[in-house]
């Protein structure tokens, strides 16, 4: 019955305006406003003003009204197998397609609306379903398939990248340094990460590069690529170098708290052991280090989770990590995954902001996060491209 009062409303909303009212409302651009009105025509705000005497299609005066969120980096494909491990090795594409859309339906009732997977051959299919209106999820980008040293020499991680584009990839996804559970060490050669981030921006497409260590992240930065991803041990000249020509950063703390809290469904997989999550663990702390360096260096910061297997729905917790272990102000972090995490995406004059003409994808939770960040937990309304995903105002 729930689910047949929500597609009615869903259906009503694309026929008419909708109006929604809200007691406090978060920009994403470091803006607040309180007791304002969102009117939205189709899948675009069309006005953002002070109270109303309309009767409101939604009334959210005691919540909190923000952009949809956004998660730069998640692996939607990932899930736990029948005995409640992580699953590895080939699977029929329908169940592969069927986990990836079971985590993103719940990543989407979480309140994130766009997401950037990093990426499985998968995400093609699902993305497109998506788009054409044939499956509910957040909006989807990808990089199809990830480059590292073994994809081969420069030439060929060159022609891998002109096939990713003729494929339709949003994103280039390199890898390059060792994971950190095996110290994150540099793994692709210099020529391969100037090949990989070059033929990227002579294509057309952003890169993105796993790195850990500091050397392995300034090959990238210098070569043309678009944001890193972890960071753990980046020196202040790499975070320095990384300011001056504009490349996102991308820390991750959920990831690590995830492996960590389901260490018993990962351990004794691949690199999934003992010393690996010593690793982890170490880690924490200098990953909170280097996101404070980072913010008083004034380097763009996104949102991104790296959510694989047991993450996906939980990925508002990145926000609550970075205020409470990385020293965030929560304004920062809602930002990061709004304004400037739709900047990274190329989707800034899109997404990642409540303002006329931008689509109207909106989360809202009970509480204040500006107050008490772990309100985030509590969403309560969603809403994507002006379609009614989640209302539950006993939230």
């Amino acid at each position: 019955m729930k689910l047949c009062v929500m597609a009615a409303a869903a259906a009503l909303c694309a026929a008419q305006p909708v109006v929604i009212k809200t007691g406090t409302l978060i920009d994403g651009k470091g803006g607040v406003q309180q007791n304002v009105t969102v009117t939205i025509d189709g899948s675009r705000i069309t006005r953002v003003e002070p109270g109303s005497h309309a009767k409101p299609t939604y009334d959210l005066s005691g919540m909190t009204l923000m952009p949809g969120w956004i998660d730069t980096h998640t692996h939607p494909s990932w899930h736990f197998d029948k005995v409640n491990r992580l699953h590895q090795g080939p699977e029929p594409p329908q169940e592969a397609a069927l986990c990836e859309v079971g985590n993103l339906e719940v990543t989407l009732a979480a309140g994130f609306t766009t997401v950037q997977s990093l990426g499985a051959a998968i995400d093609k299919d699902v993305r497109d379903a998506i788009n054409a209106g044939i499956l509910r999820g957040p909006r989807l980008l990808t990089s199809i398939r990830q480059i590292n040293e073994r994809t081969g020499d420069p030439e060929k991680i060159r022609e891998v990248i002109r096939q990713l584009k003729q494929d339709g990839a949003d994103v280039v996804k390199m890898f390059a340094t060792a994971s950190i559970r095996d110290g994150g060490k540099q793994t692709m050669s210099d020529a391969q990460i100037e090949a990989g981030c070059g033929e990227a921006k002579a294509q057309g497409l952003r890169a993105v590069v796993h790195a850990h260590a500091a050397d392995g992240a300034r090959k990238a930065v210098l070569a043309g690529c678009t944001g890193i991803e972890h960071g753990t041990m980046l020196d202040d000249a790499t975070l320095d170098l990384m300011r001056e020509r504009g490349v996102f950063f991308d820390p991750n703390f959920l990831v690590s708290h995830n492996y960590l809290d389901n260490k018993p469904k990962f351990l004794g997989i691949g690199n999934y052991n003992e010393e690996g999550f010593k690793y982890m663990e170490k880690a924490e702390p200098m990953l909170a280090d280097v996101l404070r360096r980072a913010r008083a260096k004034h380097v763009k910061i996104v949102l991104g989770t790296d959510a694989v297997a047991g993450a996906h729905g939980r990925n508002y917790e990145e926000f609550i990590y970075r205020v409470r272990d990385g020293g965030e102000k929560p304004m920062d972090a809602i930002m990061s995954g709004t304004s400037v995490a739709a900047e990274s995406l190329g989707l800034g004059d899109r997404i990642g902001t409540i303002a006329p003409q931008f689509e109207a994808d909106l989360v809202a939770v009970a509480g204040n996060p500006l107050n008490d960040i772990t309100a985030v937990r509590h969403v309560a309304f969603v809403m994507k491209g002006g379609r009614l995903v989640k209302y539950d105002p006993a939230r």
